[in-house]
């Protein structure tokens, strides 16, 4: 049986939907998910980049295919009152339900990806924070320096590895990104050779033009 470990951050609908077609996509294989929180803003900060949504062309494109994404998978999606938003609360939340050193469940995941995606409220308002929270119970304190630490590193974690966006899918070392990745993920667990010699000479360094 493979491991899977999917980093998400709930603030990214692509992680929603990938998040939700998991099961489909890879029905028929062996696995294990271990589902790990990070923060997406602190990775595009790292690798120099902008998320879609601080782009006003690119955020209200990834506003309509997102839903038209959901209607095709047949993914509940209704867009949040307030997007983006910080998501640090609820990606702490998502550790502190677990043990420490630990990972949330699929069922704690869901609820924390549902409470942004399916609702259409504000993500951080503080009376939904509160309902979601007593649903879900949290082993420790999200406010916790213990917590805070967690996600920090998880986050540090994520970096070394090379996560520049989530969704991504780590398998047997290789990193799968977002939803279109889906596909490659269930042909890499059904044993496809192009995972092994394509793989790696497709990354070969090459000559190309850099920006001065």
């Amino acid at each position: 049986m493979k491991s899977l470990r999917f980093w998400f951050d709930v603030i990214s609908p692509y992680a929603w939907l990938a998040f939700d077609r998991l099961p489909q996509a890879l029905e028929g294989h062996s696995y294990l998910v271990e589902y790990r929180p990070l923060l997406l803003g602190a990775v595009l900060q790292h690798w120099g980049q902008r998320g879609p949504a601080e782009l006003a062309p690119k955020r209200d494109w990834t506003y309509r295919q997102v839903l038209w994404l959901a209607r095709q998978q047949g993914t509940p999606l209704q867009l949040p009152a307030q997007h983006p938003f910080n998501p640090l609360a609820l990606q702490r939340l998502a550790l502190a339900c677990s043990p420490p050193g630990g990972a949330p469940n699929r069922r704690v995941v869901e609820a924390l990806f549902r409470h942004v995606w399916c609702e259409g409220g504000d993500a951080n308002d503080p009376q939904r924070l509160a309902a979601l929270a007593a649903r879900l119970q949290p082993q420790r304190d999200p406010s916790s320096a213990e917590v805070k630490e967690e996600l920090k590193l998880s986050t540090q974690a994520a970096i070394e590895r090379g996560v520049f966006g989530v969704p991504a899918i780590e398998l047997d070392g290789r990193l799968f990104w977002g939803l279109d990745a889906l596909p490659m993920v269930a042909a890499a667990l059904a044993g496809d050779p192009f995972f092994d010699q394509p793989w790696a000479e497709a990354a070969a360094p090459r000559p190309a033009v850099k920006r001065p």
